[in-house]
């Protein structure tokens, strides 16, 4: 029986993430980092609201079999390019880091079709930023998704 982590779990792939692990016989915990409650329940979910911020606070729960990662947001959100790297590439780096030295072996992320470290247009720049950032640690396995254009339910209306 597998551990996940799981970061970015209340945006629309993180909880259909989230779901899909609790149906998963394989996987008997899963723990999820938010920033604000998910409003999913099972026994299988243990679900902290942490600030990434303050990683000595929450490092301890990044301890598992696998970290999938699917933490984002828009400009929309968070109005600067600053407070999006923080969350599109910081947080997720830290995390990352964290649970290479945590021993978690296996590493998902999910990114964006077109992401490129030279990219000229920041936020495809920033993703392809982090996927080269992330094959740098020593996970086992790293697995990098990228979808394109995501559709489905939100809870917050993108146009």
């Amino acid at each position: 029986m597998k551990k996940a982590i799981v970061i970015g779990a209340t945006g629309m792939v993180g909880t259909q993430l989230i779901l899909l692990l609790i149906e998963n016989e394989d996987y008997s915990e899963i723990v999820s980092l938010v920033r604000r409650k998910s409003g999913v329940s099972n026994p299988k979910l243990t679900e902290y609201i942490i600030n990434f911020n303050e990683p000595e606070t929450w490092k301890s729960y990044v301890t598992g079999d696998v970290l999938f990662s699917s933490l984002g947001t828009t400009m929309a959100q968070v109005k600067t390019k600053k407070a999006q790297y923080d969350v599109d590439f910081n947080y997720q780096f830290t995390v990352a880091k964290i649970a290479a030295k945590n021993g978690v072996s296996n590493y998902v992320l999910v990114s964006s079709a077109g992401a490129n470290p030279t990219s000229k247009y920041f936020y495809l720049k920033m993703k392809g930023e982090l996927e080269f950032a992330v094959q740098s640690l020593p996970f086992k396995k790293v697995i990098i998704l990228k979808p394109g254009q995501l559709t489905g339910n939100r809870i917050q209306n993108r146009i």
